[in-house]
């Protein structure tokens, strides 16, 4: 493939779209929690547990109810899950990363748009929040939208 006018230009705007996202207040914001997360040892640990606790969660879900330790990491791991989730700092990295997946989606959309009405976007994305079709396209046809 040949670089030509058009692609450096197209790359250029890409470059320029992506510095003003990255400098957005969102980012910012994400950014803010995530080192205040990250930033916390006490946290971090927690998350490294937490993580762990996982990993022993996904091998007794393969034995279910036969497992030995399978009450020991169930209440566990809710209680591990339950801690993190009240935690206001990791509480505020959740919120950032969901409005920062938004700004995400809405660009993306914004570009879709731009291409062409019909490039096929998620579901889950900013163009359904705004469309007619208020359940979005992957409900089983009961939007009732012409996608």
């Amino acid at each position: 493939m040949l670089m030509t006018d058009e692609w450096v230009t197209i790359l250029e705007h890409a470059e320029e779209l992506a510095d003003y996202i990255l400098s957005s207040d969102v980012m910012e914001e994400y950014n803010k929690c995530y080192k205040a997360v990250y930033s916390n040892d006490l946290l971090v640990k927690s998350i490294k547990e937490f993580t762990e606790m996982k990993e022993r969660y996904e091998e007794v879900q393969r034995f279910g109810r036969y497992h030995p330790d399978y009450s020991h990491v169930m209440k566990e791991i809710r209680l591990q899950k339950r801690a993190l989730d009240m935690n206001e700092q990791v509480a505020a990295l959740r919120l950032a990363e969901n409005d920062v997946q938004y700004l995400y989606d809405e660009v993306g959309s914004i570009i879709a748009r731009s291409v062409s009405d019909s490039v096929k976007v998620p579901a889950g994305s900013a163009f359904f929040a705004d469309s007619s079709c208020g359940s979005g396209c992957g409900s089983g046809g009961s939007c009732s939208c012409s996608a």
